[in-house]
């Protein structure tokens, strides 16, 4: 979900990360905080309606220098010195839902040998 021009008095949650993932062309990379700490992604939770099951959706930002090499847009993190802030709803959402700084980011290619050892591993 975008974040742009839009608002979120209720219903927002977070997904606990220590990276994410992309997927360009036939490479995978494996992006994560440059300084190792783990993050959050900025989400909300909808409802079961009916037939459909509880929902959650992450809210996105505009890549960042490092990211837009390989795609638009990315989920919008949250720092752990941010996680009240953005559950309470303490700050406006133009204050936390903003593209991260340059050089905030660690990006690896993941190789398929890697990729394999992962899945032989589950």
């Amino acid at each position: 979900m975008r974040s742009e021009g839009k608002t979120f008095p209720s219903h927002r949650c977070l997904i606990p990360a220590s990276e994410f993932r992309m997927k360009v062309t036939s490479k995978n990379y494996r992006v994560t905080l440059n300084d190792g700490n783990f993050f959050y992604l900025a989400g909300v939770w909808e409802p079961a309606l009916g037939a459909w099951p509880l929902a959650f959706r992450i809210i996105t930002v505009g890549a960042n220098p490092e990211i837009s090499r390989y795609q638009e847009r990315h989920g919008a993190v949250i720092l752990r010195r941010q996680v009240m802030d953005w559950l309470d709803c303490n700050k406006l959402e133009a204050d936390l839902l903003v593209t991260p700084p340059a050089h905030c980011f660690l990006i690896e290619e993941i190789s398929s040998t890697e990729r394999h050892k992962r899945a032989l591993a589950r």
